[in-house]
This record gives structure tokens, sequence and C-alpha cells, in this order.
């Protein structure tokens, strides 16, 4: 029961982070990344359970993707290969804390974050797949491609249409996922941790 109430608590993180928006310039950023990685660190390998209730929450039409967003045409949207990664990169992220968080020390908090930056590969992995297929053959590609040759300009840079689109999807969010959302992530867990082993409930 404290599985399933911690896994809606932990949807529920995730449905809030996604709102915690800023820009720069053209690159929207949100904090997604810390919800799934402090879904997988609170719950182990049933992280996966506290994105799929966060997934359901959108296809019920639910604004709870990032913009306030709902219902099943996010699930299938140029940004659809994210959200379908979460699971994964959660369960992924819950792994490796089973096998890492025994003595609690710092160099196991370190090695948390380390493996959380490798966890997350699936998000990036198959988010620039549909991303890619959206921006070089559907009806919204110049609409897409537009904001990828933004994102380029931004960076003086001129690429190829792969890397172009590569950079806009996945490079440039990167350094913030993992500077900012996975070290916030294990920092909150490593608290919340202590204080419910002090109440004697073991995560």
């Amino acid at each position: 029961m404290l599985r399933l109430s911690l896994s809606v608590v932990l949807a529920s993180v995730t449905a809030v982070s996604a709102q915690l928006k800023f820009n720069i310039g053209p690159v929207p950023y949100t904090m997604q990344n810390f919800g799934i990685v402090l879904s997988g660190l609170v719950l182990g390998k049933y992280g996966a359970l506290a994105q799929i209730i966060y997934l359901g929450m959108i296809a019920s039409g639910i604004p709870a993707a990032s913009g306030f967003k709902g219902g099943l045409g996010v699930l299938f949207s140029f940004t659809a290969g994210y959200l379908w990664a979460f699971p994964i990169a959660a369960f992924l992220v819950g792994a490796a804390r089973d096998k890492i968080w025994k003595k609690r020390t710092g160099k196991e908090l370190f090695l948390l974050w380390l493996s959380s930056c490798f966890a997350v590969l699936p998000v990036y992995i198959l988010g620039f797949y549909v991303f890619y297929k959206f921006a070089t053959g559907s009806k919204i590609s110049p609409l897409l491609i537009r904001y990828c040759k933004a994102v380029e300009s931004r960076f003086g840079l001129r690429l190829s249409t792969f890397w172009m689109i590569f950079l806009a999807s996945v490079a440039i969010f990167i350094p913030q996922d993992f500077f900012m959302d996975h070290v916030l992530a294990v920092l909150t867990f490593a608290y919340v941790d202590r204080l419910m082993r002090e109440r004697g409930i073991e995560l």
C-alpha cells in the first residue's frame, strides 16, 4: 500500500516538475528528469509504476504533461518518444539504486547520480527517434525544423539535418538534466531516505 501511495505521489511530482519550465532563447527547459530519477531512487525498480501512472494521467486528459497538456494526442505527438521511455528510465534508476545504496555514503550518492545519467539514455534515444521522424516527415516538419534552426543559430553552428535535430532535441538538454535535475533528485532522495529511516521505514 505504501509503494502504491508513493507511486501516486511521485507521479504527481513528475507532473509538477513538468510545469517548472524556463526558456533560454528558443530552448524550452523543464525539470521532468527530476521526477523520473526521484521515482526510481525512492521506489527502486517500482519507480516504473510511478511513471506508468504519470502516463495514465496524461492519457486520461489530466494536464500533467509540459505546458499543462493532456490527452492521448500528447502520447502520440513529436515529444511522445521521451514520455514513453520514462518508465524504462525510472526502472533502470531503481535497479541501480537497489545495487548501490547499501552503506549510504557520499561515494554511493555520487554513484547514484552517475548511474542516473546512464539510466535516462532511453529517454534521449527514443525521444530523438520520434522527434526526428516528425521533423523530417510530418505535417509539422516546417515548424520543428524552424525550431531546430533557431537552436543551431543560437550556438553559431552549421550542421547537417541529422545533427541539427540531435542538437535541438537531445544535446542541449543534457547539461541541465544531469547537473540540475539529477543532482536535486539524488539529494532529495538522500533526505527523504533519512527521514523515512528515522521513522522505521525502509525505502
